[in-house]
């Protein structure tokens, strides 16, 4: 899904790297490089920090172990509606857009 997600914002995909650094590192400075890209764009959150927070996302992707689920169980117990997930991304992402939350 990373590179459907990298050709979505036309970025180049790079895969996984063992011991990457953390996202709360790669964007620590930015904020004026993200002020930029909103006054350019003119986007509706000029402040990095209101839009987003690395140290949050490097706990959810930076774990040790691979996550598998298995809705399974829930299916049996009657919950039946199912969501794309490639297509509940790209409708975020298209939103975010159209709200000017980040660039077209």
């Amino acid at each position: 899904m990373w590179k459907q997600i990298a050709e979505y914002f036309g970025v180049e995909y790079q895969g996984y790297a063992e011991n990457n650094k953390s996202l709360e590192e790669l964007m620590k400075g930015d904020e004026d490089k993200w002020q930029k890209i909103a006054d350019k764009y003119e986007l509706a959150e000029p402040k990095l920090d209101r839009l987003a927070s690395p140290w949050h996302t490097d706990l959810d992707l930076g774990r040790p172990i691979e996550v598998m689920t298995n809705m399974s169980k829930n299916r049996k117990l009657g919950f039946k509606e199912y969501q794309d997930t490639r297509e509940s991304f790209f409708r975020l992402f298209d939103e975010l857009k159209e709200q000017k939350i980040i660039p077209d």
